[in-house]
């Protein structure tokens, strides 16, 4: 197996976890970066560019220990939500620490990913790719995970009446890099997903009035939680995840009035009409105070454009906007496999068996889709877990993977699921639940996280497993590529948690609160019931 060849293309969140684990089946592995350095989308370019990119302040949704790899912690003193620098610091660490660099080809601009004459006998794949001296070149590859991410290609809805002759300036967020010539304007921000609410928080500190548009509103879920917790080490456990054994429509009740407590979404105007688990929540703790102070405005859908001024669907017009910006989401397709033919893509929907595999290729299942997907949870450890299926797949002979009829039949189930549960949009199309998907996963290689043996063997580590927040540590306890050092980083989360927010060195283990609370959460639930 050891000369057997994979590419790896794009060097980011998703394309360095699956070079660590091809080297670590014993592939011999060659990424392909098109970019000067390694890092993708969170690697913040000043410049214009149709790459994908962070703006310069953005920090993660998620919390350090349920962003990092499976054997690569974080260091205490980062924070827990970690600002795009420190998150490409982690990547440049998690390459330097297992010797990723030297398999990666930088300013490697890949052209076309196309099945090879021999395809039929063997699953090998042409890679044709332009190297920085602009020479066109190709080679054989045994396997190829394609990690291009899905933030690259900004989505510009149907423009509304008037929008083409604005005089004032449109951008979409994709082009959006910090406040510089906002200053002292009035803006009108479209969209209130995560990208919408960021814009509109930062331009509330300099703009003149920052006014932001939705359709539908949102439900507004805090990055901090109870005591000043990162919420995912709360929510993404086992013993939360419970929660699912309760009626749905009793859940959805059951949050929706812990969170107005916090904020009341009508009083702010953000109440949608979807309940909270039918659309992918909003993560931000700052919005609500700015909507308070009046620096930012809650208005609904644009009704049209007349020159400078913007009227909206409830009668109110604002008079002269100078800037405008698009927080309207991002297209994906596959272009760069047999030119978008081979996995076509249509308004987001794409048939991939556990949104990896794509259905047509499933005679040898040796290309795969790394990171599309938008999880209730980190990516990162997601298209961790989903690179170490392709290769435990790849050295089973393609034994691991159902036949292509099972495979289709999972997909319609998903897309069922997806409709059942979600509002219709262009956003659902590869939404899963972390814990759910990350064991859907396991299952298929083996890793399993090992509760109930843990139990018995070790009660300590047991009882983190079932109630300390499910990190992407726990899948290496078991199965393939286990690593030494998962216990520790399992029982040691609570004091890197801690260190980021305090030098005062006392331990404090928050399981203890954890557990309490989630059984008083649990008992009224029962008693609602």
């Amino acid at each position: 197996m050891g000369n057997k060849r994979v590419a790896v293309i794009g060097a980011g969140a998703s394309g360095l976890p699956s070079i660590r684990h091809g080297l670590l089946y014993g592939f011999d592995v060659t990424c392909f970066e098109a970019s000067d350095d390694i890092g993708g989308l969170w690697r913040y370019k000043s410049h214009e560019t149709n790459e994908s990119s962070v703006m310069k302040t953005t920090v993660i949704n998620t919390s350090k220990e349920m962003t990092a790899y499976s054997d690569f912690t974080p260091q205490e003193n980062l924070a827990n939500f970690m600002h795009n620098n420190e998150m490409l610091n982690y990547f440049k660490s998690y390459a330097e620490h297992h010797g990723l660099m030297k398999h990666i080809k930088l300013r490697h601009r890949v052209l076309n990913i196309e099945r090879s004459k021999n395809y039929d006998n063997d699953g090998t794949w042409k890679v044709i790719y332009q190297t920085p001296e602009e020479k066109t070149l190709e080679e054989i590859f045994d396997g190829v995970l394609v990690c291009s991410g899905h933030h690259a290609i900004p989505h510009w809805p149907k423009p509304f009446p008037g929008q083409n002759e604005f005089k004032g300036r449109i951008v979409h967020s994709h082009d959006y890099k910090d406040h510089k010539g906002y200053e002292d304007k009035v803006v009108v921000v479209v969209g209130i997903g995560n990208s919408g609410i960021d814009v509109a928080v930062e331009q509330s500190r300099i703009a003149k009035q920052v006014y932001l548009v939705t359709r539908r509103g949102t439900w507004l879920i805090p990055k901090l939680e109870t005591r000043g917790l990162p919420f995912d080490i709360i929510m993404n456990t086992r013993f939360f995840s419970l929660y699912k054994l309760f009626p749905q429509a009793m859940l959805n009740s059951l949050v929706e009035y812990r969170i107005n407590q916090r904020i009341d979404h009508d009083l702010y105007g953000l109440k949608p009409a979807h309940r909270v688990f039918s659309a992918h929540p909003s993560l931000n703790d700052e919005l609500p105070n700015r909507i308070a102070n009046g620096t930012v405005r809650i208005k609904p859908n644009i009704k049209k454009f007349d020159g400078y001024a913007i009227h909206f669907e409830d009668g109110t017009i604002v008079p002269h906007v100078d800037e405008v910006v698009m927080s309207t989401g991002f297209s994906f397709e596959f272009n760069l496999i047999e030119h978008g033919k081979l996995v076509p893509v249509s308004e987001n929907e794409v048939d991939l068996f556990k949104y990896m595999f794509p259905v047509a290729t499933s005679d040898h299942n040796s290309l795969c889709i790394i990171g599309l997907i938008q999880p209730f949870g980190s990516i990162m450890p997601v298209s961790e877990q989903q690179a170490r299926v392709f290769f435990a797949n790849m050295v089973s002979g393609n034994n691991l993977i159902p036949k292509k009829s099972q495979m289709s039949e999972d997909v319609l189930n998903k897309k069922e699921a997806m409709a059942q549960q979600f509002v219709k949009s262009r956003r659902h199309t590869i939404q899963v639940d972390y814990i759910p998907y990350m064991d859907e996963l396991a299952e298929l290689i083996g890793c399993q996280v090992p509760l109930l043996r843990t139990l018995f063997t070790d009660p300590v580590l047991g009882l983190r497993l079932f109630f300390g927040p499910n990190a992407g540590y726990c899948y290496r306890l078991a199965g393939p590529h286990t690593w030494n050092g998962a216990r520790n980083a399992i029982l040691t989360i609570d004091q890197r948690v801690r260190m980021a927010t305090t030098t005062k060195p006392e331990p404090t283990n928050y399981t203890v609160p954890l557990v309490i609370s989630s059984i008083i959460l649990l008992l009224v639930i029962y008693f609602v019931m």
